[in-house]
C-alpha cells in the first residue's frame, strides 16, 4: 500500500478522570462521576465530533492500587459501551475482556450483541490478564503462567471467531407468509474439542452487521507478538522512542506473512498522553502542575506491583534496586521490560520514575502545541512506527477536547486525517475487509 493512500488512524483511551494518576485532583475533572453514564456519554460525543476511529476502555478484575489516592473504581466496559451506543453514531467501541478468566460461549455473544447494538462498531481487546490478586478472585491463589495464558488464549479466539462463524449472512429468512425464520442448513454447530474447551455450538444469536468484531490485542511481550501476528487486526503498545517503535513495527509486520496475512490488515498503534498548550512552555507548565499533585505512596505502590519488588524500603531519591529478571515475571513482562529499561537508561531516581510514568504507566507522553504534536505524528507515522495512535487524555474532558479542537484540525489540513467518517462499521474505519462465514468456518474445519 502506497503512502499516499495511507490513512492515520485514532482511537480515544477512556480512563474515568483521566490517564495521569493525580488527574483526580486536577481543578477541571470531576471524580464524583465515575460511575456516572451521562459524562461518559460526554466524553464519546466530543471524541466523536473529533471523527476518532474508536473509543477504547481497558478492564481489571481486581482493585488495584492504592484506593487512598486515586480513582480506580470504573464501570464494566461491554456495559458501558451498550449506553455509549445509543448516544452516538459513528465511532467504533472497543472493550477489553480476558480469555483468563471467561468462557468463550460468554464472549462471543456479548461481543456479537454489542455489534448488533451498535449497527457494527464492535472491536474485542483480547488480553490474558496480570496478577494474582485478579486469580484470588476466581478461585485460585496464583495467576497462570504467562505461556500457558496465551496456549488458552489461541483456542479461545479460535472457538469465540468459529462461533460467530455458524451462523452465514443470509441465514434469517423471515418469511412470514412460509412460516420460515431461518435457513437451518445454514446455522451449523461448532463441535469443538480441544485442550481448554469443549463448545457444540451454534451461537444463539444470528451474524453480526461486521462478521467478526474487529480483533484487537495489547500484549508486546514475544507471546503477545505471535499471538497478535496470527489473530489481531489491531494493536495498542507503548513505545518511548521512535527507534523502539519502528523495531516493534517491522517486527509484528515481519510476522505476518508466515500467517498467511499482509501488513494491511494489522493496524500498530502506540499509546500518546499528549498535555497541549498554546506555546510549549504553557504546556510544560500544566504537565508540571499535574506532576506536582502526584502522590508518591499512589506511584511507590505502583511501581512495586509493575517491577514485582518492594520499594518502600528505598529511598525516594536514590536508584532503583537490582530488579527480578523478566523471564520470572508472571506479569506484564513487555511493561515491565519497558519501565525497566527507561530507568536505566536515563539513570532515574525513584522519585523520577514515579513522574515519568505517571502521566501514562509507560506509555508516551507528550507536552507541546497542537503543531508539535501533529510533527510527531505525522513523523511516526510516515517512518514506520505507528499507523496510528491510542491517545490516553492525561485529564477529562479538557484534555480530550483540546486534542480534538487543536491536534485533529491541524491533521486534517495535512492530509492525514478524515475529515468525514467513511463506511458504516469499524471496520470500514480501520480499512479492513470483513470475513466470510463459510469461509472462515470451513478453514477451522479443516485445522
Amino acid at each position: 500500500m502506497g503512502s499516499a493512500k495511507r490513512q492515520l488512524h485514532l482511537n480515544a483511551f477512556l480512563m474515568n478522570t483521566g490517564h495521569h494518576e493525580a488527574s483526580w485532583r486536577h481543578p477541571g475533572t470531576f471524580p464524583h462521576l465515575a460511575t456516572d453514564i451521562r459524562y461518559y456519554q460526554k466524553l464519546a460525543q466530543i471524541a466523536e465530533r473529533g471523527k476518532l476511529d474508536s473509543l477504547f476502555l481497558a478492564d481489571g478484575y481486581a482493585l488495584q492500587g492504592d484506593v487512598s489516592h486515586r480513582v480506580v473504581t470504573g464501570l464494566e466496559p461491554l456495559t458501558l459501551l451498550s449506553a455509549l451506543a445509543a448516544v452516538t453514531e459513528h465511532i467504533g467501541l472497543i472493550a477489553t475482556v480476558t480469555t483468563t478468566y471467561n468462557e468463550p460461549f460468554h464472549v462471543a455473544r456479548m461481543f456479537a450483541s454489542l455489534d448488533h447494538i451498535s449497527g457494527g462498531r464492535a472491536g474485542w481487546n483480547i488480553v490474558t490478564s496480570s496478577g494474582d490478586a485478579t486469580a484470588q478472585n476466581f478461585s485460585l491463589e496464583r495467576h497462570t503462567e504467562h505461556h500457558s495464558r496465551y496456549v488458552r488464549a489461541r483456542e479461545f479466539v479460535q472457538v469465540v471467531t468459529g462461533l460467530w462463524d455458524c451462523w452465514e449472512d443470509d441465514a434469517l429468512v423471515i418469511d412470514k407468509q412460509a412460516g420460515v425464520f431461518a435457513d437451518s442448513a445454514k446455522v451449523r454447530p461448532l463441535r469443538h474439542r480441544g485442550a481448554s474447551f469443549s463448545v457444540k455450538g451454534p451461537l444463539n444469536i444470528p451474524r453480526s452487521p461486521q462478521g467478526h468484531p474487529v480483533l484487537v490485542q495489547a500484549g508486546s511481550s514475544e507471546d503477545g507478538k505471535a499471538f497478535a501476528a496470527e489473530f489481531a487486526e489491531a494493536v495498542f503498545t507503548a513505545h518511548q522512542t521512535l527507534a523502539a517503535a519502528q523495531a516493534f513495527y517491522a517486527d509484528v509486520k515481519g510476522r505476518l506473512a508466515a500467517c498467511g496475512r499482509s501488513p494491511e490488515q494489522l493496524l500498530i498503534l502506540p499509546g500518546v498522553s499528549p498535555v497541549i498548550g498554546a506555546t510549549e512552555a504553557e504546556a510544560k507548565e500544566k504537565e508540571a502542575e499535574l506532576h506536582e499533585l502526584t502522590i508518591p505512596e499512589y506511584g511507590l505502590n505502583r511501581l512495586s506491583q509493575l517491577l514485582q519488588i518492594d520499594l518502600f524500603s528505598y529511598p525516594l531519591d536514590g536508584p532503583l534496586p537490582e530488579l527480578p529478571d523478566v523471564r520470572d515475571i508472571n506479569g506484564n513482562k513487555s511493561r515491565f521490560q519497558l519501565v525497566a529499561e527507561m530507568a536505566r537508561r536515563d539513570n532515574l531516581t525513584i522519585r523520577e520514575l514515579i513522574l515519568r510514568t505517571a502521566g501514562a504507566r509507560g506509555h508516551l507522553t507528550f507536552a507541546g502545541t497542537a503543531v508539535q504534536l501533529a510533527d510527531l505524528i505525522e513523523h511516526w507515522f510516515k517512518e514506520g512506527a505507528a499507523d496510528g495512535f491510542n491517545v490516553m487524555p492525561p485529564y477529562f474532558p479538557g484534555a480530550l477536547e483540546d486534542f480534538v479542537d487543536l491536534v485533529v484540525p491541524e491533521l486534517q489540513r495535512r492530509g492525514l486525517f478524515r475529515t468525514q467518517y467513511e463506511g458504516r462499521t469499524l471496520r470500514d474505519r480501520f480499512g479492513l475487509s470483513r470475513p466470510s462465514a463459510r469461509a472462515s468456518y470451513e478453514m477451522k474445519l479443516a485445522d
